[in-house]
């Protein structure tokens, strides 16, 4: 059998640093600029606490993805990792497909944000904003994604140094009473805490993109786990220290009214006009690269969930010689939810999903543990605080936006709909396609 270690592979190995630059990228992106208001909101001065909650549960995930990633290394990361655990059928279809959903109600949160930033430089209407950033990379995409794939390592330190500057700036410049407004005593109820820690857990998924890249890694055994708990470790900190500078420089009632753009609003007590400027800048850099990412991978996701016969030959099929048809669908897909969902709703949709995804891993690898040779509890711990904070996210939608429940129970019935017809009316599985493309493949597989 031929070796699927091309030479043209091994010169597209990715080692640590880049890895790590995946998955620091993945998660420093609109999560922290977009949503950090509408968390603040809720959580108030416990704001560090629901980073530091959101962080142990990505912290339980991050382990099961690096047993997974280790032990089935390839470019469909989570794709890969459900069907291993619920095997090919209508199970893994609807999750993978799901899991597509989710990372274009991603996007459109992305695009929301990067417009909320943007009309702080030119007023013009949010909605008119977002659509305009998702067609523009849908266009780059199109073109070809090379000059931004390039330039997303240099996104990723501007964009960190950008943030290290303004907690300097902000612990410099400390206020005499601010370290009391971290006070247990100014804290929320618990269930304010937990929601905000479901609310902003979108800002911590984009470390699974790590797994997406394992099969190009000169040494996944020992690199992906690495990539993985480094990346969550320094995003962690990173928030935890951003939440902590926020909450002491600014006034609680300030805070609970700050709106989309609040990380940039909260840098102006301690680096004035130009930290906003800042900071706006930022932002505009880590959603822009966050749309035009996850615009790619989720295209590619959707390529590889029709590769496996999840989706119709539409979504791999080539379109003026090239693999965009997808492009074009799921470009059309975001723009409806941005026009629909306000930000908050598409934040709560966005973490919501991702919960689920998680969990649904996190179960389907207790099935495969034989396999990967992972500890029970971490995997077990990780499905109970998935599921825990989805809970918790579900309640505070059904009473606050009635309609992103909606949306997300939609989202979640049109995928397995979909999946149980499409499967039944097709035939179109996984391994008859591995049959007709590569029969060696589809004996092995048997």
């Amino acid at each position: 059998m031929t070796n699927p270690r091309s030479d043209s592979a091994k010169k597209s190995e990715i080692g640590l640093v880049a890895a790590l630059s995946i998955g620091v990228g993945g998660m420093i992106g609109a999560g922290i600029f977009s949503i950090l208001g509408v968390v603040a909101r809720i959580s108030g001065s416990a704001l560090p606490l629901s980073f530091a909650i959101g962080a142990v549960v990505a912290g339980l995930a991050a382990y099961g993805y690096a047993a997974l990633g280790r032990t089935f290394p390839s470019v469909g990361g989570a794709v890969t990792f459900l069907v291993r655990g619920y095997g090919d059928g209508v199970a893994s279809g609807s999750l993978n497909l799901f899991q597509y959903f989710s990372y274009i109600i991603s996007i459109a949160l992305y695009a929301t944000g990067f417009a909320a930033y943007a009309a702080t430089f030119i007023d013009l209407p949010s909605k008119v904003w977002a659509v305009g950033v998702v067609l523009a990379f849908t266009a780059i995409n199109f073109l070809g994604a090379r000059i931004m794939g390039r330039a997303e390592s240099v996104i990723v330190i501007i964009k960190v140094v950008i943030l290290i500057v303004f907690i300097a700036a902000a612990f410099i410049g400390l206020p005499g009473n601010g370290l009391s407004r971290l006070s247990p005593a100014t804290w929320p109820d618990p269930l304010a805490i937990f929601t905000g820690a479901g609310l902003l857990f979108v800002g911590y998924e984009g470390f699974g993109l790590i797994t997406n890249a394992a099969a190009n890694m000169a040494k996944p055994m020992r690199e992906l786990p690495r990539a993985l708990y480094g990346s969550v470790a320094i995003v962690s900190v990173i928030y935890i220290l951003v939440a902590s500078a926020v909450v002491t420089n600014v006034p609680l009632n300030v805070l609970k009214g700050l709106g989309d753009s609040a990380l940039a609003v909260a840098a102006k007590p301690s680096l004035g006009q130009a930290g906003f400027r800042l900071i706006a800048i930022a932002a505009l850099l880590s959603t822009g690269s966050a749309v035009n990412a996850t615009l790619f991978g989720s295209t590619n996701i959707a390529y590889q969930i029709a590769k496996n016969g999840g989706l119709p030959p539409t979504f791999d099929r080539k379109l003026w010689g090239r693999d965009v048809e997808g492009l074009f669908i799921t470009a059309g897909i975001v723009l409806v939810f941005v026009l629909i969902f306000p930000l908050s709703a598409v934040a709560s949709m966005g973490s919501a999903g991702f919960l689920i995804v998680y969990a649904a891993v996190s179960i389907g690898h207790t099935r495969i543990r034989a396999q990967t040779g992972a500890k029970a509890w971490p995997i077990v711990a990780s499905a109970v605080t998935c599921l825990s904070l989805l809970a918790v996210l579900l309640y505070h939608m059904i009473t606050t936006a009635p309609t992103s429940v909606i949306g997300l129970g939609a989202t979640l019935a049109v995928s397995f709909g979909f999946e149980f017809v499409y499967r039944r009316t097709n035939g179109r599985t996984f391994k008859k396609i591995l049959a007709q493309t590569d029969p060696e493949a589809a004996a092995i597989a048997e």
